[in-house]
């Protein structure tokens, strides 16, 4: 069986802020439709993987910020710069950044784990 965790459990020492805002993407992500998803801590924080899409991980970036980290070989956050450049922030090629003061984009994070969770569907 499967272990679950919970940000309590994994981020109980991050402020609430911080809390709050990790709850809210787990909430997004564990609801996206992706029927496989398997969840497992991997570099101490929680990560969520899909049969034929690239893993998805939560943590907190910075006192003021939350990221969804992804693979840094994969292609996503360039293909997400071009589609939503002008709305997400981004660290690099590897992860997008939210503040714990701002409401969390969905439209566009739905539409960026669905390219992640399919990622290697797309490869063959």
């Amino acid at each position: 069986m499967q272990q679950k965790y919970t940000i309590l459990e994994l981020y109980g020492q991050y402020s609430e802020l911080q809390k709050a805002k990790l709850s809210e993407l787990y909430e997004l992500i564990t609801t996206s439709g992706e029927e496989s998803l398997n969840q497992s801590l991997k570099w101490n924080q929680l990560s969520f993987a899909a049969k034929n899409g690239t893993p998805v991980r939560i943590d907190r970036y910075s006192e003021e910020e939350v990221a969804l980290f992804v693979h840094c070989q994969t292609t996503l956050v360039e293909q997400w710069r071009g589609l939503f450049g002008d709305r997400l922030t981004f660290s690099g090629n590897r992860a997008i950044l939210f503040s714990v003061h701002e409401e969390l984009p969905v439209e566009e994070l739905k539409v960026c784990l669905q390219m992640a969770f399919n990622y290697r569907k797309g490869k063959k």
